[in-house]
């Protein structure tokens, strides 16, 4: 009897398959070079998180003896074995992919040039950068099998040597030396023609008679390490969340070891001593055929210039909805407002903050922080309007992973300007993306509302897709007031009008959703859900999809990335279709539309279908109402689910698959020429009114 197949995919193993996904993009042809090697460092720095956060958990689970069955069927110690399969046969892949790149780029004039080839003029220049830029701030570690290895610094490129005293003595030992992270990854060369450059670690490893003079290097070998991210926050106990954040940061430094890479170079005995000091087995370790550490590449693949070697820039474009000579809130106040980022530009939603900051009549702003950039024009606009006598409170999430320094300083900031700084629920990330905006009109009293999708940073808002919503709508208003409320003054949620947040009723009305849709199809009447989102893991949801296709509805949905719903299923999931883009802009918009018996509902989430966003997080879901919104996000959730060239196919047995049409549609190139588009239409329409003169002051 044939085994049944598993109703889920492993959470770990789809993530693989969507980094996977990304490098298709790097071994692409069809790119220029620059944007493959883009996409290759990002393989990179997506690996090194994935060990960092989610093997670092399951090596904890291990060390606890909880090694329990997933969803999948498969057990912790088994997803281990897995994913180190498959990372190694994904590596072998970004390393064949990196020697195509630069095969490419050496045809375009730019060359790496190792420090055996180089000529005298540039081995001069070599030695001089070293010995006046480099050797000043390098810190040789040496290291002894009798006493603590160093604790060593994650993500940062090492060398290990193996150095003998003098022929006479035979003497050896190792010594370990990070590089500072300071310094540069490359050094550029001077070349007849074209560029070239060279890696730091070479360089290091050709002047290492100037580091160690007197003594011999018999062997030399780079070596990266990652640290676990996966460490507790002791919320139960007294003391400030801002000091304790600081000692998970602290901690984190020193955290257990989840990957070992080792360049060429390093014999077994070096091998065993990097993880003796790393405190990994061959489990954990890596041996790469080339330079450690991918994510560096970036720098490379953004350097000034070389537009030729780059796909050609695709600006964000002006709303026409929100004219840039008028007031924000003039145009929010005549109709809401939809932003489709980055086609559509994130400079209303700044421009917003900066106006409330400084228009007398706006009253109080309170808004939501989990991630912003290094220099916030945000972040900025809160600070002016504190000094500037308003009242304005900040929610900043300081275990926003990875972020955490940041906030923490923005944080200190924001309270030195005045602004009423609040970090958030015990127990939870606060994940919800809102602005509001408490205005005096001459109607009286009104609130000015942002619902987003992403993160309020005007820089990845120019590199994610994701959706603004800019309301004055006093339902949507009355509801935001009391979210941000019942946050910062920590009490149960009320009974929302319309909006749903998490942990308590955000899962409860997608269950709801789903089921109406259910209950729809089973009346006969028009059934159809339309989904995009990042990850797709919660089990009670996909059961309720599952249930929704057994009923006749049709499910179409756009996963980028993680997906536990296994579509196509005969007796399963037959009306279930999942597609995966993977382009240019990361895919980061979440949008759900519920066919409802032909009257058709649309919300936007801060959230994905994820337990960790369901239960353990505060997050927003907001209906779109407005007609004209409403129906621009179901036009694009269309585009994005017909995607035939960037849209890959999940298969019923996991593979994801390109699919064959006959008319090629590029989701991201589609969505842009459109705002292109309403753009340029808006700039005619504007050409063809005649505005009379007014001076300042004048009557009409």
């Amino acid at each position: 009897m044939a085994e049944a197949v598993p109703r889920f995919f492993n959470r770990e193993l789809s993530w693989i398959e969507f980094n996977g996904r990304v490098l298709e993009e790097a071994r692409d042809p069809a790119h220029p070079p620059l944007e493959r090697l883009k996409f290759l460092a990002i393989t990179g720095s997506n690996l090194d998180e994935f060990f960092m956060v989610r093997v670092g958990e399951l090596h904890r689970l291990l060390r606890q003896q909880r090694d329990t069955e997933d969803s999948s069927g498969l057990t912790v110690s088994e997803q281990v074995v897995e994913i180190g399969r498959r990372v190694r046969a994904q590596m072998a892949d970004q390393y064949a992919c990196l020697a195509e790149i630069e095969a490419v780029l050496a045809e375009h004039g730019v060359r790496r040039l190792s420090f055996d080839r180089l000529d005298g003029s540039q081995l001069r220049h070599v030695e001089q950068v070293f010995a006046q830029e480099i050797l000043p701030l390098l810190t040789p570690l040496s290291v002894s099998t009798a006493v603590a290895p160093p604790t060593l610094p994650g993500l940062t490129v090492c060398l290990c040597m193996r150095l003998t005293e003098s022929v006479r003595s035979g003497k050896r030992r190792f010594v370990v030396l990070p590089f500072p992270r300071n310094i540069g990854r490359f050094v550029t060369l001077e070349v007849a023609k074209g560029e070239a450059f060279i890696l730091l670690d070479d360089v290091v490893r050709g002047c290492l008679p100037m580091l160690f003079p007197g003594e011999r290097v018999t062997e030399c070998a780079a070596f990266r390490l990652a640290r676990s991210a996966d460490l507790d926050i002791r919320e139960d106990m007294a003391g400030d969340l801002l000091s304790r954040m600081e000692d998970v940061i602290e901690r984190r430094r020193e955290s257990a070891c989840v990957r070992l890479d080792i360049g060429p170079g390093a014999g077994p005995e070096m091998r065993r001593f990097l993880q003796r000091i790393a405190g990994v087995g061959d489990e954990l370790t890596f041996d790469v055929p080339g330079p450690t550490g991918f994510s560096s590449f970036m720098t490379l693949a953004v350097m000034p210039g070389h537009d030729r070697l780059k796909a050609p820039p695709l600006d964000s474009q002006p709303s026409p909805d929100v004219p840039s000579g008028a007031p924000v809130f003039d145009a929010i106040r005549r109709h809401d407002v939809l932003l489709i980022h980055p086609f559509d530009s994130f400079e209303p939603v700044v421009r917003l903050l900066q106006e409330a900051a400084e228009d007398p009549d706006v009253l109080a702003i309170k808004q939501i922080l989990y991630r912003t950039s290094r220099n916030s024009p945000v972040v900025a606009a809160l600070e002016r309007a504190a000094e500037n006598g308003k009242s304005v409170t900040a929610i900043v999430e300081l275990k926003a992973r990875f972020d955490e320094e940041r906030n923490i300083e923005w944080a200190r900031a924001l309270e030195r300007a005045g602004v009423q700084v609040i970090y958030g629920i015990r127990h939870l990330k606060t994940h919800a993306k809102l602005l509001v905006i408490v205005r005096r009109e001459a109607a009286g009293i009104r609130r000015y509302i942002h619902f987003g999708t992403g993160n309020y940073n005007e820089v990845t808002a120019r590199l994610y897709t994701d959706v603004s919503f800019m309301t004055c709508n006093e339902d949507l208003a009355a509801d935001a007031a009391s979210f941000f409320n019942t946050i910062t003054a920590r009490t149960q949620p009320g009974r929302y009008r319309k909006i749903a947040a998490a942990p308590l009723g955000l899962r409860e009305r997608i269950m709801e959703l789903i089921e109406t849709e259910s209950a729809f199809a089973r009346q006969g009447r028009k059934a159809h859900i339309m989904a995009k989102m990042n990850s797709l893991v919660d089990v009670s949801i996909i059961e309720a999809l599952y249930a929704a296709s057994a009923a006749g509805v049709v499910v179409e949905l756009n996963v980028r990335g993680i997906c536990c719903l296994r579509p196509g299923v005969p007796g399963l999931s037959e009306n279930i279709s999942v597609v995966s883009i993977v382009d240019r802009f990361l895919e980061h918009a979440r949008i759900f539309c519920f066919e409802h018996g032909g009257e058709p509902q649309v919300w936007i989430s801060s959230g994905d279908w994820m337990p960790r966003n369901l239960d353990r997080r505060i997050e927003l879901l907001t209906p779109v109402e407005d007609p004209a919104c409403r129906d621009r996000l179901m036009a694009a959730l269309r585009v994005w689910l017909s995607d035939t060239v960037k849209g890959r196919r999940l298969m019923p047995d996991g593979r994801y698959a390109r699919p064959l049409a006959d008319v090629p549609i590029r989701s991201q190139e589609v969505l842009y020429r459109e705002a292109v588009e309403r753009a340029a239409e808006s700039s005619l329409r504007r050409r063809e009114i005649f505005e009379p003169y007014r001076p300042a002051g004048g009557s009409s």
